[in-house]
């Protein structure tokens, strides 16, 4: 391999590194919160569930970034290096910060600019693109619909119940918390995912875009150990 392409491949996994790092408290709040588990169970059950998550999910995100928002004709290892440097800064910075931030959106707006600047907005994929403001907009309205639903139904439900199913509830976060951190280690871990295997394309050592299985390895293995950090 290049030197550039293994720069490329060590920033892609710092960034998953830090994507697990500043996002396992998204993950851990409602456990910690709740005392359903003490903190430090709580990041090691978590690491874990993100660790297997992108081994049961696939690769249907790690697809959409290698060959549906941009052209593959725009993409270099130029293109990825400043992708991945924007989105480490982001996450370092918001980070240090305190602010709630997307990962995903950031490494992702890092390779749109990077993109547009070399190659002009033609290299963009609408079509493809367009998932992503779609996703970003109804997640937290669709989140706070369902959420608002199911907590009136569990009110409903539970308003004549003893003190005792405050019991039930903290063992619940338990497996709420898990299904969360199974999520976020496959959605999260395929950006990285499909960010190597397009260097990997583009340097000439992959003929089509497919997801070597080394690479899920070491994807699911540094989100998990950022998380559990």
């Amino acid at each position: 391999m290049t030197p550039v392409l293994i720069i490329v491949i060590i920033l892609a996994l710092a960034f998953d590194f830090l994507n697990g790092v500043h996002d396992s408290s998204n993950v851990v709040a409602t456990m910690i919160s709740s005392r359903a588990l003490s903190p430090r169970v709580a990041l090691w059950v978590t690491a874990a569930a993100n660790f297997f998550g992108p081994f049961i999910f696939g690769v249907a995100v790690a697809n959409t970034i290698g060959h549906e928002i941009v052209a593959a004709e725009a993409i270099n290892e130029e293109v990825l290096l400043a992708a991945l440097i924007s989105a480490i800064f982001w996450n370092i910075l918001t980070w240090v910060l305190g602010f709630p931030s997307s990962s995903s959106h950031a490494l992702i707006g890092g390779f749109i600019g990077a993109v547009v600047i070399d190659a002009g907005w033609q290299a963009i994929q609408l079509h493809g693109l367009e998932k992503i403001p779609i996703a970003l907009f109804a997640s937290p309205i669709v989140g706070s619909v369902v959420g608002d639903l199911l907590l009136k139904l569990i009110l409903l439900f539970c308003w004549r119940a003893s003190p005792k199913i405050n019991g039930f509830f903290k063992r619940s976060q338990i497996v709420t918390a898990l299904a969360l951190a199974l999520s976020h280690g496959t959605n999260d871990a395929q950006k990285t995912r499909g960010i190597i295997t397009l260097a990997l394309v583009t340097g000439g050592y992959l003929k089509v875009f497919a997801v070597p299985t080394w690479v899920i390895l070491i994807c699911a293995g540094m989100i998990a150990l950022g998380t559990a950090i």
